[in-house]
Parts: C-alpha cells; sequence; structure tokens
C-alpha cells in the first residue's frame, strides 16, 4: 500500500502541473484570438511595476462588489459614460480591466476616440490577475478570495480564488 502511495502522490503533481499549464496555454489562445488589439495590452507583471495609473473596472457593478483589484475605480461596461472619468486628464496612464479584456478593450476604444493617448488593456485582465496570486479586495477594503466568474462557462478560466458568478 505504501508503495502505491509513493507512486501515487508524484503522478498526481505531475498531472496537476500538465494541466495547469494546458488551461494556461487554453486561455492564453483564447485571449489572442478574442483580442482586436484595437488598444494597447499591459500585463500583470508590468502593472505591479508602473506607478500614477488610473485603473479602471469596467465590468458590472455587481461584479465590482464582489471583489476588485485595489486602488481600481468603477466605471461599468453597459452604462459607461465619459462624464464618470472627466476628472481624469487626457495625458494620464489609464489601464482599463474586465473580466478577460474584452469589455475593456471595447472601453479603451471609445477612450481613445475621445481623446485619451495613454490607454491600456489589461492581459487577461482580473482573471489573470487572481490566477498570478495577486490579491483582490472587497468593498471594505479587505482582501477576498471572491472572484466574480461572470458566469459559469466564463469561470472555467479561473483557477484561484472562490468562483462566483
Amino acid at each position: 500500500m505504501f508503495k502505491k502511495l509513493l507512486l501515487f502522490f508524484p503522478l498526481t503533481f505531475l498531472y496537476s502541473c500538465i494541466y495547469s499549464q494546458q488551461n494556461e496555454a487554453s486561455f492564453h489562445k483564447m485571449l489572442d484570438g478574442m483580442y482586436k488589439n484595437t488598444i494597447p495590452l499591459i500585463t500583470v507583471d508590468e502593472l505591479k511595476k508602473t506607478m500614477d495609473v488610473a485603473l479602471l473596472d469596467t465590468r458590472e457593478l455587481e461584479e465590482f462588489e464582489v471583489s476588485h483589484i485595489k486602488g481600481a475605480r468603477y466605471v461599468g461596461y453597459k452604462d459607461f459614460k465619459l462624464q464618470s472619468i472627466a476628472d481624469i486628464p487626457k495625458t494620464q496612464t489609464i489601464v482599463l480591466y474586465c473580466s478577460v479584456g474584452y469589455r475593456s478593450e471595447r472601453i479603451g476604444e471609445m477612450l481613445k476616440k475621445a481623446g485619451y493617448s495613454n490607454v491600456f488593456n489589461l492581459y487577461g485582465s482580473i482573471f489573470e490577475w487572481v490566477n498570478k496570486d495577486n490579491p483582490v479586495i472587497d468593498l471594505q477594503g479587505n482582501i477576498t478570495p471572491k472572484i466574480h466568474t461572470y458566469n459559469s462557462k466564463w469561470g472555467q478560466w479561473v483557477w484561484k480564488g472562490e468562483k462566483v458568478n
């Protein structure tokens, strides 16, 4: 029995590593096919090194209320209005995110059209942020394991935290 356990655990570990890499590769392939590349992308690692940035959450309010990236400002998607960011200078570095980057890219297009010159879309958005072990906070500013997955289909791309939809 002990020999079987010794064989089982390394095989389980190996399988989980391979499965994780396949999931990540599939996620990035999906993202690369979804983006129109109309807005420059910024990676999670690049964002973490960037100072003086306006971080805008383009998800719906119920998603933002579950959790968001610390320092993010809710601007929404369906009801987004340029007036909601009128206080942000048009030369300010702006990083947008949603669940995976589709909605944030659309808002980015609107900002570019309105004359904002330094707009970026967070590659993989909040799903990539969480999958790379970065914290998200709730409305009280407390770190939370919860992440809104938009729906169960999109939830397949979240491997860390507690899924909420």
